[in-house]
């Protein structure tokens, strides 16, 4: 059944609206600045390369380039990939992780498979075709120090300026959060695999 509204409550309603509006409108005004953003997605919650990947369609829409390199993920095929591949020469996707280090097994071969990765990435990101820089699950190998954090922060700070670069895995290094422009936590709240749901085509994968 719809509320009925009274005029009082109407009025009430439009005048708060229209003085969060002035507020809005004046915080906005305010904001001048622009550059490109160093963006982080962190956190144990399900959806920060989803995320990520939402960016890019954003920027696709917006006809501008978008690259992508997968530091782990790489030994399974996933349907993002399928998807933005019919964006065309809009995307350029690299896949050079062989899956996570508990499957490998092999820290030498890890490292390798890392390097060359982060090989790739400093080639998009020195490329001026391209406006975001996806470097998914770039976390995960600074964790395990497969690259030095130091070098990869210094990288990321030497980037044009007006390039914007995702970076997602848990465990985002405190010296990135504290370089990066934007961090979002993924904090899980609930989630189906303990109910014993499997991965979904479409949802995980």
């Amino acid at each position: 059944m719809t509320k009925i509204v009274d005029d009082k409550e109407a009025e009430r309603h439009r005048a708060k609206m229209a003085n969060r509006k002035a507020r809005q409108d004046e915080e906005l005004a305010a904001k001048t600045k622009e550059k490109g953003l160093l963006i982080v997605h962190t956190g144990t919650g399900k959806g920060k390369s989803t995320a990520a990947f939402g960016l890019a369609l954003r920027m696709l829409g917006r006809g501008m380039r978008v690259g992508v390199v997968q530091f782990i993920k790489g030994a399974w095929h996933t349907s993002e990939r399928d998807a933005l591949a019919k964006f065309g020469d809009q995307v350029s996707w690299h896949s050079m992780g062989e899956g996570f280090t508990w499957e490998t097994q092999d820290l030498a071969r890890d490292i390798e498979a890392a390097e060359r990765a982060w090989g790739k990435a400093q080639e998009l990101m020195a490329d001026p075709s391209f406006a975001l820089v996806i470097l998914d699950e770039l976390n995960i190998v600074l964790r395990y120090d497969y690259l030095a954090l130091d070098k990869v922060l210094a990288a990321l700070a030497a980037r044009r300026p007006d390039l914007h670069v995702v970076v997602t895995g848990r465990n985002a290094k405190p010296k990135l959060i504290e370089d990066a422009d934007l961090v979002t936590e993924m904090v899980p709240v609930k989630h189906h695999f303990a109910a014993g749901v499997k991965a979904q085509a479409g949802i995980e994968f």
